[in-house]
């Protein structure tokens, strides 16, 4: 059984608008720009040695793999608010562990996406994915679990869960 927490993608209203937006641009007059540029591009002559041309197809690869990005993201969406309390770890909630039992390797962190929160570089956070070894571990662990994961090193990593809140910005 798949856990919807890990399938779902939870977005806020406004995350939401802005990633359809930049759907929609990107399907729109962004295909069309680069589409210009590669037009001009082959104008110019030989392809081979054309670097406008090459860079032009780079940069239609990059965005046709945003627009299938944003796609997927969209059709998995959840819209809604932040939860108002939480007395387990879900998407949009601000986490404090303690790593393997030492209570002076605390850390703070949000369980979500800065894209996805609608949060900008602004916004001083440490954020987690659901997806991520650490983030599909704790998701559903309550304050006082405790829950162990493999890092991407191999290693085991025990932490326990401190205290979980709605993230309110």
């Amino acid at each position: 059984m798949v856990d919807e927490h890990l399938t779902t993608t939870w977005l806020t209203q406004d995350a939401y608008d802005k990633l359809t937006a930049e759907l929609a641009y990107l399907k729109g007059e962004g295909r069309q720009l680069v589409s210009a540029k590669i037009a001009q591009a082959r104008e110019e002559g030989d392809l081979s040695e054309n670097g406008g041309y090459h860079a032009a197809r780079e940069e239609q690869g990059h965005q046709e793999a945003r627009i299938r990005q944003l796609a997927a993201i969209l059709e998995s969406a959840q819209v809604g608010e932040a939860p108002k309390s939480s007395a387990q770890v879900t998407p949009g909630t601000q986490v404090t562990v303690y790593f393997d039992g030492d209570e002076d390797d605390d850390d703070s962190f949000l369980l979500g996406s800065r894209e996805l929160m609608g949060l900008d570089d602004s916004v001083d956070i440490e954020v987690y994915s659901p997806q991520s070894p650490l983030g599909a571990a704790i998701v559903g662990a309550a304050p006082g679990d405790t829950v162990s994961y493999t890092a991407p090193n191999g290693r085991s990593i025990e932490v326990t869960i401190v205290e979980v809140k709605p993230y309110t910005g």
